[in-house]
């Protein structure tokens, strides 16, 4: 194993629960906004339909076909439209909701803040997120581990986004670290793990769900705190 001094981490789906907060959060406002009488029969259904287009905007953000304010102000309006009502119907105030309540969500996957309290006294911790600058934070803090990353680098104020290696370079001069020192630990295959291959880092493939893939990353782990056996 290489001599690593920085591990970067992937925030939303890594070590943030995203799936978790993001449905606790849409279920609350599914009620709230009594999307019922709107023709929405379900909550489950609305999430399912929620996550469908909001996955397909992220990828278009990622690509530069779409903008961040078209990617936050028409998801719910486009899922509307998804559901067979009419994108008019959907309250302007879901999209403000969903951006001030789900980052104040605190689930972290199984360990995490266990293993990052362990591996913080060995190794500089950093995070890289395409996240929104404005929620990153804020999710840090609820869930109490924003005291263990040394930077955070947000892919909108790099202009950048993961996986174009120039954010990975802009890491390695924001932190000091030189290519042989870094690992990436994330969820993405295409975005972190890609990234990382590109910029010469090594990788770790943070795989929950255990899907089957043919991609090429240094390590693989199923839960967090498997990172604690190599590091």
């Amino acid at each position: 194993m290489k001599n690593y001094r920085h591990i970067f981490f992937d925030l939303d789906n890594t070590l943030w629960d995203f799936e978790t907060n993001s449905t606790e959060t849409l279920t609350e406002l599914y009620h709230r906004h009594h999307l019922q009488k709107l023709g929405v029969p379900t909550a489950a259904y609305f999430i399912e339909k929620y996550k469908e287009r909001n996955h397909m905007m992220w990828e278009q953000y990622r690509l530069g076909k779409i903008g961040k304010n078209t990617l936050r102000d028409d998801r719910f309006k486009l899922t509307f439209w998804d559901m067979g009502l009419d994108a008019g119907l959907a309250p302007p105030q879901l999209a403000v909701d969903y951006i001030f309540e789900s980052p104040k969500k605190n689930k972290l996957f199984p360990d995490t803040l266990e293993t990052l309290e362990y591996l913080n006294t060995k190794y500089a911790l950093h995070i890289i997120t395409n996240g929104f600058n404005e929620v990153q934070h804020i999710k840090l803090k609820a869930s109490k581990i924003d005291h263990l990353f040394d930077e955070v680098i947000i892919s909108e104020l790099t202009g950048f986004k993961k996986p174009d290696v120039k954010i990975f370079e802009y890491a390695q001069h924001k932190t000091g670290a030189v290519a042989e020192e870094c690992l990436m630990v994330g969820d993405g295959l295409e975005i972190d793990i890609l990234g990382a291959l590109n910029a010469n880092w090594d990788s770790v493939f943070f795989n929950p769900e255990k899907i089957s893939h043919e991609k090429f990353t240094t390590y693989e782990i199923n839960h967090m705190a498997e990172l604690r056996k190599f590091l």
